[in-house]
């Protein structure tokens, strides 16, 4: 039997089976792999890193697009940073959106997303909502004109090909590209193993929004199990609004999603601050990892 064993953190390895190897290669921008797993399906790997499978995609991308969206509750336009693999933006498109623009540096990994991954798009990119465009990202924040409800950014890592999507000029950048009332949110890591970047994205966005609240989604494929998510808006309440306002805008999306209801959408920010002090113990910088603003 062939193993992938990913090695991400220096004393923590992980290892799928490779049971069909169904495309590997390396486009201009990273090494791309594609396999088959018995548990897991189809697994998406970039630079040696899992950053999807068919069994789980559904909580992290559905935690990434519909916290910001129910919360917002009126969004037309969509800006997507990143996402080349189509995740996002089904869950984007499952709203009456009227516009959904998606910007991936890697055109090529939506080629390959679409050939081998179609499940995980959905036919998300033949939406004529869909809009797609091949370009950095930070060079499309700071040139584009257009204005926005709610900006994702579904990057890797802060590192490689997406380390200047993390930083406080591209997150002011971004907050002049939102309509007021306008939310954002970030991806960021594996809190257990990353508890450093989940305060450096904290505390630079705070620069920029009076808001910032991370939250938590389980995700078994990820090291630690959990995805670490920031949410940033005009108020911390924002990003967070009652059960109650949630529920009255939920059934529209009630039979589309697997993970994500209202309650989930609370408890996301509840466990993100229970989980907070385990962080602190586990590495001292990351103290006042929950400054959000006012």
């Amino acid at each position: 039997m062939t193993w992938f064993q990913e090695k991400l953190y220096e004393h923590h390895k992980r290892m799928l089976s490779i049971d069909t190897v169904l495309y590997h290669w390396r486009t201009l921008f990273q090494d791309v792999l594609i396999f088959e797993n018995a548990v897991f399906g189809k697994v998406l790997v970039l630079d040696g890193i899992v950053q999807l499978t068919e069994r789980d995609n559904h909580i992290c991308r559905e935690m990434i697009a519909h916290i910001p969206l129910m919360a917002h509750g009126s969004a037309r336009d969509v800006l997507i940073i990143g996402g080349g693999d189509g995740g996002t933006l089904r869950e984007v498109l499952k709203h009456p959106v009227e516009r959904a623009t998606l910007v991936e540096l890697d055109d090529e990994l939506i080629d390959l997303s679409r050939r081998y991954l179609p499940m995980v798009s959905g036919g998300a990119f033949d939406d004529p909502r869909a809009n797609t465009v091949a370009m950095n990202g930070t060079q499309y924040v700071a040139e584009a004109k257009d204005q926005f409800d709610v900006l994702i950014v579904d990057t890797t890592d802060s590192a490689g090909p997406d380390e200047p999507l993390f930083g406080s000029a591209f997150y002011q950048a971004c907050r002049s590209r939102l309509r007021p009332g306008g939310l954002m949110v970030v991806q960021s890591g594996a809190p257990f193993f990353q508890p450093g970047q989940l305060k450096m994205v904290c505390d630079q966005l705070s620069g920029s929004f009076a808001g910032v609240r991370p939250y938590l989604a389980p995700v078994p494929t990820y090291a630690g199990g959990m995805l670490a998510l920031v949410a940033a808006g005009e108020s911390r309440d924002a990003l967070c609004p009652p059960c109650e306002v949630l529920q009255q805008r939920f059934p529209p999306l009630r039979a589309q999603t697997r993970y994500y209801t209202p309650e989930v959408h609370q408890a996301a920010f509840t466990l993100a601050s229970t989980f907070s002090p385990a962080l602190r113990r586990g590495d001292p910088t990351s103290a006042g990892l929950l400054k959000t603003g006012t």
